[in-house]
């Protein structure tokens, strides 16, 4: 029974929306992509999931399909103007993982060995592409008994840094607030400038109005994001972030363009089942055995991001509270950004205007953070560090 693709893609949404029920009881203090992970580990290693359960849902396939237009649809969800004015996230993203490198190399081979640490720091800086680059490389030096260390701090990663972030974010959440009560709140993306924008998307030709024709037009920008990708050193998912922007800017695509195609929730569940799949091979005893280890690089590395988050903010002038969060997308990237903005910005807010506030004013120096260490940062630290091995 449980072979049948749309029962075992419902138990594994069912966890899901367990997570989402949990996030919207508890005001966003135990975020659902946690429950989601947490819980489909358990059921897999109590038996009651049997270990192949993704494979017969076969949603996540779609998951993979869909991460390219769901990048894009992120860059239409940013202003031009906005994202120019986002390099101090960059800063604040690179001095958090930067410090937490220097930590891990640091303090790891004292305990350890060398090895170890470098298995550990590019995962712990970014995700996926990371993870590839560090297990190849040790799988080609021989050195079998460590592939399991990136693969869980890459797995696990999330589990520390998502309910950090989101208490900053929540503390941060509670001053816009405050700043709006005081009437002292400017907002980073301005009215007039979302009027324009939505303005600019009511002046449609029937070839703009047709949900089926906008999806196409997302698929088709990002296979280019993704063709660009394959043929450029730049990673495919920047190409599908800036065609997302550059789309926006020259009207090719509506501001939350996946929204307007009646997309977006069927598109952000199949990815969130792909960052599930990412922990469908960890096994107890592979947790045991190397968990001294993977426990010792996850503390000194949050530690090291968060130190490295606030020294930033407080160097660009931004509160800790909007800033620390900003660094610590390197342990979760997105979509976990994107939702915690969601969960955070719905919990806090008291009516749909000032939701709409705290969420545009977490979303973009978020988004710009994960995108400069997920998918920049952690390949480039990951790439030089395993040639010193």
């Amino acid at each position: 029974m449980l072979s049948n693709p749309v029962i075992a893609t419902t138990l594994i949404f069912t966890l899901i929306a367990l997570g989402e029920w949990l996030s919207i009881v508890t005001r966003a203090r135990i975020p659902m992509l946690l429950t989601a992970m947490v819980g489909f580990l358990i059921l897999i290693w109590t038996g009651i999931f049997p270990k192949d359960i993704l494979e017969k849902s076969q949603f996540p396939a779609l998951g993979a399909i869909l991460i390219g237009p769901a990048i894009l649809h992120m860059g239409t969800m940013i202003p031009f103007s906005l994202l120019k004015s986002q390099f101090k996230a960059v800063l604040i993203a690179l001095g958090g993982i930067i410090v937490s490198g220097i930590l891990i190399l640091t303090i790891i081979p004292l305990i350890f060995d060398y090895p170890t640490a470098v298995a550990g720091v590019g995962p712990i800086s970014g995700g996926i592409i990371a993870l590839i680059i560090t297990s190849e490389k040790l799988k080609e030096l021989g050195l079998t008994s460590l592939v399991i260390i990136p693969a869980l701090i890459v797995a696990f990663q999330g589990l520390m840094g998502m309910p950090l972030a989101m208490n900053f974010m929540r503390k941060y959440a509670v001053k816009i607030q405050e700043a709006i009560d005081n009437g002292t709140f400017v907002p980073m993306v301005s009215e007039e400038e979302t009027l324009k924008e939505e303005e600019k998307s009511k002046k449609q030709g029937p070839f703009k109005s047709s949900t089926t024709l906008k999806l196409f037009y997302i698929f088709v920008g990002a296979s280019i994001g993704v063709a660009l990708g394959s043929v450029t050193p730049v990673h495919y998912t920047l190409w599908c972030l800036a065609i997302g922007v550059i789309g926006l800017k020259i009207g090719i695509f509506e501001p939350k363009t996946l929204e307007k195609a009646n997309s977006f929730t069927i598109t952000m569940i199949g990815i969130i089942f792909v960052v599930i799949g990412s922990m469908a091979g960890v096994t107890p005893s592979q947790v045991l055995s190397n968990l001294p280890s993977i426990i010792l690089i996850l503390v000194i590395g949050t530690f090291g991001i968060a130190v490295g988050g606030f020294l930033m903010s407080k160097l660009v002038k931004w509160h800790p509270y909007k800033g620390m969060p900003v660094a610590l997308t390197a342990l979760f990237g997105f979509p976990g950004d994107y939702i915690l903005c969601e969960e955070v910005s719905r919990s806090i807010a008291r009516n749909e205007k000032e939701a709409k506030a705290i969420f545009d004013e977490l979303l973009a120096p978020m988004l710009i953070g994960g995108f400069t260490t997920v998918t920049v940062a952690s390949v480039v630290i990951a790439g030089i560090l395993v040639q010193t091995l």
